[in-house]
């Protein structure tokens, strides 16, 4: 699949890191640094424009080693980038440490999988068929 993109960051495109990463990084496109204070949160610009495949969205999800070694992520996880979207990407990183955390420019904050999506047809009904779980909600499933 080919992605057509426009890069104003100044940093290299994103690229899979090995044969079998589901992910490319994304990295900050800051002119100065940011630091985030212990639950603060901040939209970080990418310096990326994308045009993605009808059937396709891009999800932006938090990097492991960050979110282990830092406690940083992303706060709406995963982040939806539809197809219709030609805006810079941008992405909400949250500091969930007890320590400030200052993200660089050029720095990977998050990582982007693309993803085939498809849209329904609702159809409005009277009623549902029958499953064992009924209505059961969090955690029903596991009761037994």
């Amino acid at each position: 699949m080919e992605i057509k993109i426009i890069n104003k960051s100044g940093h290299d495109l994103p690229r899979y890191e090995t044969d079998l990463s589901a992910g490319v990084d994304l990295r900050a496109n800051i002119d100065e640094a940011i630091t985030l204070a212990p639950l603060q949160r901040q939209l970080i610009k990418t310096g990326l424009f994308m045009a993605l495949p009808k059937g396709y969205e891009a999800q932006v999800r938090p990097r492991s080693g960050l979110a282990l070694k830092k406690g940083i992520t992303v706060l709406n996880t995963p982040g939806t980038i539809d197809a219709d979207y030609r805006g810079e990407i941008g992405v909400i990183l949250v500091n969930l440490s007890n320590e400030p955390f200052t993200v660089e420019n050029g720095e990977r904050i998050a990582q982007m999988v693309i993803a085939k999506c498809e849209q329904a047809n609702f159809i409005a009904v009277e009623e549902l068929d029958e499953t064992d779980r009924g209505a059961g909600g969090f955690g029903s499933t596991g009761t037994h």
